[in-house]
């Protein structure tokens, strides 16, 4: 697995990593990444010029993380560099979002910043939910000249 700093981080993101063993996720490890047995969660957190927000999603996390101590979950930043690509494979179009994973198959995804109650609350909604096929993926398409059946 790839340890090494991504190209474009922020202190508080080094502090996930650094502190509370998270990990930095890019293409070439997230496979290996979700594989893993038991609950991860993808940390996207966007350019903190545009989302602001995603550095106090940064802070709260593990806290999160402790508030959730009977259902523990792994921590992975994905890196800045390639956060479109991954999020557009799990159907994240927020930022920053936390998109949940168990045991390789895709949980939800619990976008933005919330009041903590909420945070709390939407975490373990999530960590209750079982695997599903990622939004986005899937979706039958119609190739021109068919009829979908549709009026």
């Amino acid at each position: 697995m790839t340890t090494t700093e991504p190209l474009l981080t922020h202190p508080l993101l080094d502090r996930l990593v650094q502190q509370f063993g998270a990990r930095w996720i890019d293409q070439d490890n997230l496979d290996a990444f979700a594989a893993e047995p038991g609950d991860r969660v993808l940390f996207f957190w966007g350019d903190p010029v545009r989302f602001p927000e995603g550095l106090d999603v940064a802070v709260v996390l593990p806290e999160l993380q402790a508030a959730h101590a009977a259902r523990p979950f792994q921590i992975g930043v994905v890196r800045r560099e390639d956060e479109d690509a991954i999020a557009r494979r799990y159907g994240s179009q927020r930022w920053p979002a936390l998109v949940f994973l168990r045991d390789g198959g895709y949980v939800a995804t619990v976008p933005g910043m919330h009041d903590w109650s909420d945070f709390v609350a939407r975490v373990g909604a999530a960590l209750d939910t079982p695997t599903s096929r990622a939004p986005g993926i899937g979706i039958p398409l119609v190739s021109a000249g068919t009829t979908s059946g549709c009026h």
